[in-house]
C-alpha cells in the first residue's frame, strides 16, 4: 500500500483528536476521591534550613496531610538517582551528591522543594502553603557558570571542591599539540552556550495513587520514558517492585527533552499517596516550571584550530565548562561529555583532536539534555570557529568547509574522538542547500539592502550529529546506567487487525502514524487498521522511550525485526494451507502466494487461521500470531546537513529579520515526508530562538531567576520567522534495517551557527566582529555604537 506506506506523506493518525480536543493529558485525569498538592519552594538559591513550622498550615481548611523534608528522611526512602558517571581524566568518578526530593537541611536552588502540602482543592493548598514557616539562614550562592570554579567562589556541595563535578577529557592532547606547534595559522575563539528554558506547551503534571488492595501503586506522568521512571523511582527512589508500580504517559504536550528525567514530584506524588491512601494530583504552572524543570545548554568554552597555508585543518582543541546546576539530573552528565566531546569533529577531516570538560555545581536548577543535548553546542562552537578561521585565511567560507569535509568515498570513517560515521554526503547537501538558497546572487542583494540602509548578512552551517545512542554495551562502558535498545511488540488479531506496542512514546513526533505506515508496507494492510500503543508499562514491552532522536532509528528497527517474525510464521501458516513448501511462499501487498502457481491466501485468512487453528501445523507452531523483538543497535547514526540563514538588520534600531531559511538534512530513510519537514520546522524555530531571542538569566548576586516568566524570556513567535525551504538528500544508515538516522533534532543543531554567522556577517562592513546569543536588537544596536572604523577595515 504505496500512498499509506513508507514514503507516503500520510496525514497523521492523532491530530484528529488532538485538533477537536479529545486528547487525555495528565492534568485531565480526575480519579474519584483525589486530593491536590502543591509544593513550598525555596526563595533563596543558597540557604540552611533551621526549622519549618507546619502547625498553623495543618489547621488550614481542607487541608489533609503535609510532609517535609525531615518526614521523607525519616521514612528511609532513596534519593532522585543518576543515569550516567562519568569519570574524570584522572580515573575518580565524579563528585555525585545526594538529591533528595524533599530538602531537609539546605535548599541549593530557587524552586528547591521543601515542603508537599496536600488539600482538597489546589487553591487550599496553595493557602496553606503559605502558611508555613521556613526559617532560612541565607548563604552566598555560587551562579556564574565560568565564576564556579575561581577560590573565591562559594561552594555548593562539601564534597565537592572548587564546585568541581567531573574534569574529563577525551582525544590524544600529544598529538594535538604536535600539530598546533607546526601550524601556519591557528584561529582561537570564546564562547558562550547560553542556558536555555525548555518550555514545552504542557507544564509537568503527576497524578499517583495507591490500591490498598492490591498494594499497587499508579502514577500518570508528564514523561518521555515510562518505564526508566518505574525503573528508576521502583528500585532507587521508593523501593516499591516493578510489579507493584504502574507508570502511564499518556497525551504529552512536548517534552524536548525536559520531560526525560525523574523529578522529585513524580516521587514525591506516589510515596505520599501510599501514605494517605488517597489520589493526589499536582500541576505546575508557568513560572513553577521555569524554576523546577531541568534547563539546557550553559557552556563556556575557549576553543583553537591550527591548519596549514592552504587552510588545511590540522588539529582542534576545545576547554569547555559545563554547569550542572545544583544537583546531578538524570543524564546530566554525559550531555557535555561522550554527546559533545565526541561530535567535535563534525563533517571535517581533522587529524587530530583534544577536548577537556569540567562540569561544575552551581546554585541554580539542573541542567541536562535540551533538543540536541550536547550536538547543538558542539555545531555551534565547530561553525562559529570555522567562519572565523575562514575570514582570518582571507577564504570564502563554503571553500574552506569544501576543503576540509570528510570525502563522500571515505566511509566507514573513523574520527579521533571515538565514533565511526558510516555514512553521509556533506558535499552533496552543501551544493543543494548552496544552488537553493541562491548564494551566488546574495552580493546583489546584499547591495540593494544596502540602499535601503539596511545590513544583510548570509550564513552558513554545516552539521552532523549523533542519534540512536547505543550499543549498549558501549555505552554501559562508557557510565550509563541503564542499556539503550528498544522493544516492539506486534499482535495480529483474528480478524487480521494489529496492535502494535513500543517501547517509545510519542510528545509530538507522530509515531502513531509512522509506526503504522512501516506496518502497513509489511502487512499490506490500510493504517486504519492499525492501532499504536505506548506510554503504559501495562501493555507494552519494557522500553526505553523517546528521546536522542532514537525512536524511529531504535524503536522502528525493533518493530521491523517484530514485523519479520510475524511475516516468517505466518508463510509457515500459508505454506501449510496451500499445500506449498514454505520457501516457495511469497508475500507481497497483503497477500501470500506460491511461486509459478496461481494459488494465493490473503493475510487476513492467515491471521483467522492462526486463532481457530481447525487446519493447522499444530505439531509445528503455537496457535496465534503475536511477536516481541528487543533492537540494541550497533553504533550510533549520523544525521548532517547545511543549513543556510539569509538576514537584514537594521542599525537604526538593531532588529534582526529572517529573509530566508534553506535547510537540506541527510537523515537516512524517510517514513512520512510531512512529518520530516513538520519536526525540521519545529527543530529551525528553536534553533532560531536561542540565536536571536531566548535566554534564562540568573542574578549573580541573589541567584534569583531574572528570567522566570514570558514577559522576561522571550520565546519565537510565527512573525519572528520566515518561510523555510526544507528538504532531504539521503544516504542510508548501513547499520540497521530501516536506513533511518532520526529528524527531531537537526532543525535545532544547524540553525543556530548559520543565525549567528548571518548576523555576524551583516555587521562585519559596520565593524562588529564578535557577538554573544541572543542576538538581540538591544545587543546588536549596543553592538554597532561600540565597533569601530578600524574593525571595519578590517
Amino acid at each position: 500500500m504505496a500512498e499509506q506506506g513508507i514514503g507516503a506523506s500520510v496525514q497523521r493518525k492523532e491530530d484528529f483528536r488532538f485538533l477537536t480536543g479529545r486528547g487525555t493529558y495528565t492534568d485531565d485525569i480526575n480519579r474519584h476521591g483525589q486530593t491536590h498538592a502543591f509544593i513550598l519552594r525555596s526563595p533563596h538559591a543558597s540557604a540552611k534550613i533551621k526549622s519549618v513550622d507546619t502547625a498553623k498550615a495543618k489547621q488550614a481548611p481542607g487541608v489533609v496531610a503535609i510532609f517535609t523534608g525531615a518526614d521523607y528522611a525519616a521514612d528511609g526512602k532513596g534519593g532522585l538517582p543518576c543515569g550516567w558517571q562519568i569519570h574524570s581524566k584522572d580515573g575518580s568518578p565524579m563528585v555525585e551528591p545526594p538529591h533528595p526530593p524533599l530538602v531537609a537541611d539546605f535548599v541549593r536552588h530557587i524552586g528547591d522543594h521543601v515542603a508537599l502540602v496536600i488539600a482538597e482543592t489546589r487553591a487550599q493548598a496553595r493557602d496553606a502553603a503559605e502558611l508555613i514557616a521556613v526559617d532560612y539562614e541565607e548563604l552566598k550562592p555560587a551562579v556564574d557558570t565560568a565564576d564556579a570554579l575561581k577560590p573565591e567562589a562559594p561552594q555548593v556541595w562539601p564534597q565537592a571542591k572548587g564546585n568541581l563535578c567531573y574534569d574529563w577529557h577525551l582525544g590524544d592532547k600529544a598529538a594535538v599539540d604536535a600539530a598546533f606547534a607546526k601550524a601556519a595559522h591557528v584561529t582561537k575563539i570564546d564562547l558562550v552556550n547560553q542556558r536555555l528554558v525548555a518550555n514545552a506547551m504542557e507544564p509537568r503534571a503527576a497524578v499517583a495513587e495507591f490500591d490498598r488492595a492490591t498494594g499497587e501503586y499508579t502514577l500518570y506522568t508528564t514523561t518521555q520514558n515510562p518505564h526508566v521512571i518505574r525503573l528508576l523511582m521502583g528500585a532507587f527512589v521508593l523501593q516499591i517492585p516493578e510489579s507493584k508500580l504502574r507508570i502511564v504517559a499518556p497525551d504529552v504536550g512536548g517534552g524536548f527533552g525536559s520531560k526525560i528525567f525523574h523529578y522529585a514530584e513524580e516521587a514525591l506524588l506516589t510515596w505520599a499517596a501510599g501514605k494517605i491512601g488517597r489520589p493526589i494530583k499536582w500541576t505546575a504552572d508557568r513560572s513553577e516550571s521555569f524554576m523546577s524543570d531541568a534547563q539546557g545548554r550553559d557552556h563556556v568554552s575557549h576553543a583553537e584550530l591550527a591548519m596549514d597555508k592552504d587552510g588545511k585543518f590540522l588539529a582542534l582543541r576545545v576547554s569547555t565548562i559545563a554547569n550542572m546546576g545544583a544537583y546531578l539530573s538524570t543524564f546530566a552528565p554525559c550531555v557535555p561529555t561522550y554527546l559533545y566531546g565526541t561530535l567535535l569533529a563534525g563533517v571535517y577531516a581533522t587529524p587530530a583532536i583534544y577536548v577537556e570538560v569540567k562540569a561544575v555545581f552551581t546554585n541554580t536548577v539542573a541542567v541536562d539534555a535540551y533538543r540536541g543535548a550536547g550536538r547543538p553546542e558542539a555545531t555551534f562552537l565547530l561553525e562559529r570557529l570555522v567562519d572565523k578561521a575562514a575570514r582570518e585565511m582571507k577564504m570564502d567560507r563554503l571553500d574552506i568547509r569544501r576543503k576540509n569535509f570528510i570525502p563522500a568515498d571515505a566511509f566507514p570513517y573513523q574520527t579521533p574522538v571515538a565514533l565511526q560515521y558510516d555514512s553521509g554526503d556533506y558535499q552533496s547537501t552543501l551544493a543543494i542547500a548552496e544552488k537553493k538558497a541562491d548564494v551566488a546572487g546574495f552580493e546583489a542583494r546584499r547591495a540593494e539592502a544596502k540602499s535601503r540602509g539596511m545590513l544583510r548578512g548570509i550564513g552558513f552551517s554545516t552539521y552532523l550529529e549523533a542519534c540512536g545512542i547505543a550499543p549498549s554495551a558501549v555505552v554501559g562502558s562508557l557510565g550509563a546506567r541503564a542499556g539503550l535498545y528498544e522493544s516492539a511488540s506486534v499482535r495480529v488479531h483474528p480478524t487480521g487487525s494489529v496492535t502494535m506496542f513500543t517501547g517509545t512514546h510519542s510528545h509530538g513526533q507522530g509515531h502513531e502514524t509512522t509506526f503504522a505506515q512501516i506496518v502497513s508496507s509489511t502487512l499490506g494492510m490500510p493504517i486504519e487498521s492499525i492501532e499504536v500503543v505506548h506510554g503504559d508499562t501495562n501493555k507494552i514491552p519494557f522500553g526505553m522511550g523517546t528521546y536522542g532522536s532514537r525512536s524511529l532509528a531504535v524503536g522502528g528497527s525493533a518493530l521491523v525485526k517484530a514485523l519479520d517474525k510475524i511475516t516468517t510464521k505466518a508463510k509457515r501458516i500459508a505454506a501449510h494451507l496451500m499445500e506449498a513448501n514454505v520457501a516457495d511462499v511469497e508475500f507481497k501487498d497483503g497477500v501470500f502466494t506460491v511461486a509459478g502457481t496461481d494459488k494465493s491466501i490473503p493475510f487476513g485468512q492467515v491471521a483467522l487461521t492462526a486463532y481457530v487453528p481447525h487446519n493447522y501445523p499444530i505439531t509445528e507452531l503455537e496457535p496465534g500470531l503475536e511477536e516481541t523483538a528487543f533492537y540494541d543497535p550497533l553504533n550510533f547514526t549520523y544525521p548532517g546537513g547545511c543549513h543556510i540563514c539569509e538576514l537584514e538588520i537594521d542599525p537604526e534600531t538593531g532588529v534582526t529579520k529572517l529573509i530566508n531559511f534553506t535547510a537540506v538534512d541527510d537523515i537516512g530513510r524517510v517514513i512520512n515526508p510531512m512529518i520530516v519537514e513538520g519536526q525540521v520546522h519545529g527543530g529551525l524555530a528553536q534553533g532560531i530562538g536561542q540565536a536571536l531571542l531566548e535566554s534564562a538569566v540568573y542574578d549573580n548576586a541573589t541567584g534569583q531567576l531574572l528570567s522566570g516568566s514570558y514577559m522576561d524570556y522571550c520565546m519565537p513567535r510565527a512573525d519572528d520567522l520566515c518561510s523555510f525551504h526544507v528538504e532531504t538528500h539521503n544516504t542510508m544508515c548501513t547499520h540497521n534495517p530501516l536506513g533511518s538516522k532520526g529528524v527531531g533534532e537537526v532543525g535545532a543543531i544547524g540553525s543556530t551557527p548559520a543565525v549567528i554567522n548571518a548576523v555576524l556577517d551583516a555587521l562585519l562592513p559596520v565593524g562588529v566582529t564578535d557577538i554573544t546569543m541572543p542576538a538581540t536588537p538591544q545587543k546588536v544596536w549596543q553592538a554597532i555604537q561600540s565597533a569601530t572604523p578600524a574593525k571595519a577595515a578590517e
